[in-house]
């Protein structure tokens, strides 16, 4: 069995080998080609604390994966990272494990792809004006989603701490994105929406973290970081005034996207409401963007499927690059 961290994870297998990988497990999905039974999720209140079981296989090549991954928005108090988690790599042909692997950087990842993927569909093909709201760590992988498929200039960074911004700033430039893209930090939420083409949103918000009306029309926007039915990164106003809702996976959003949920709870919207999945764009079941001034919203959860996609992806990137600690179990 490989044992694969980080490191050899990051110097392999970056942005554009994910969304390849997620589009093709989108694609599998939709064909019915994958099992990903619903994660189990367990909650530490005392901690502002989750950990997250989710596993999943992919029928056609046989292979399967499970990831835990914890998230303690605590820990960083002490030096420690917020979110942690592994993978595990299994052949579902003969029960052997093939691999166990970090999987914190891949959960950014792959969340980063499918936030790509979905700007690619739904974003306006000259959007060129990025929002970042929360500068955490799981907003750097969706600023190389977005940047992976889209020609933006100008990037609007918005975070309670400015001196986080500011180290984000620097991670981006030090990262080596394109230096001709005009960085600034925001303290106006409602300046910074306003301007936005693409607005990326990944805070553990309990409250909306901008107004639904300073968006503009033709805005397209991605939230990845409420996960969980108490947390709500959007108002009510943007839901209602939404052209297109497009879900990572729509049983896991009904479930556990707070600002959907708290929506559907009201006499004006309803999960019926929701455009389609992600998938069904891919597979042009439905509509990418139609209009130049529709309003769009991702919304990701996070399933087990899409680990799965970056998992195989790191595995045969680790077979042919040789990395990895191979031992014996």
């Amino acid at each position: 069995m490989l044992i694969i961290n980080e490191k050899e994870i990051q110097t392999t297998y970056g942005i554009n080998e994910a969304i390849h990988d997620v589009e093709q497990i989108l694609r599998a999905k939709a064909e019915d080609k994958i099992a990903s039974p619903h994660r189990t999720v367990i909650e530490f209140p005392q901690h502002s604390a989750s950990v997250l079981y989710m596993p999943s296989a992919d029928l056609v090549n046989e292979m399967t994966t499970i990831k835990t991954v914890t998230i303690f928005p605590e820990n960083p108090a002490s030096g420690k990272p917020t979110t942690q988690g592994v993978i595990l790599v299994t052949d579902a042909k003969d029960g052997e494990h093939l691999a166990v692997m970090n999987a914190s950087y891949l959960t950014r990842l792959r969340t980063g792809a499918l936030s790509g993927i979905a700007t690619d569909r739904l974003a306006r093909e000259d959007a060129t004006v990025l929002t970042v709201i929360g500068t955490g760590a799981m907003a750097f992988e969706q600023v190389l989603g977005v940047l992976e498929v889209r020609p933006i200039s100008k990037m609007l960074l918005v975070n309670p701490t400015t001196a986080k911004a500011e180290r984000f700033k620097e991670r981006l430039l030090a990262f080596g994105i394109d230096e001709n893209i005009q960085i600034e930090i925001m303290d106006n939420v409602s300046e910074a929406v306003s301007q936005a083409d693409i607005i990326c949103c990944s805070t553990r918000s309990n409250t909306p973290v901008f107004d639904g009306n300073d968006v503009k029309p033709g805005t397209h926007v991605n939230g990845v970081g409420s996960y969980l039915p108490h947390m709500r990164e959007m108002d009510f106003t943007f839901i209602q005034r939404c052209s297109k809702i497009v879900t990572d996976d729509e049983a896991g959003v009904k479930e556990e996207a707070g600002e959907l949920i708290h929506a559907n709870e009201q006499p004006e919207w309803s999960f019926d409401d929701l455009h389609g999945e992600l998938m069904d764009v891919i597979g042009g079941k439905v509509a990418g963007r139609t209009d130049e001034n529709e309003i769009t919203f991702f919304k990701s959860v996070g399933a087990a499927y899409f680990d799965l996609a970056v998992a195989q992806g790191v595995y045969r990137k680790a077979l042919e690059a040789g990395i990895g600690i191979e031992v014996e179990v």
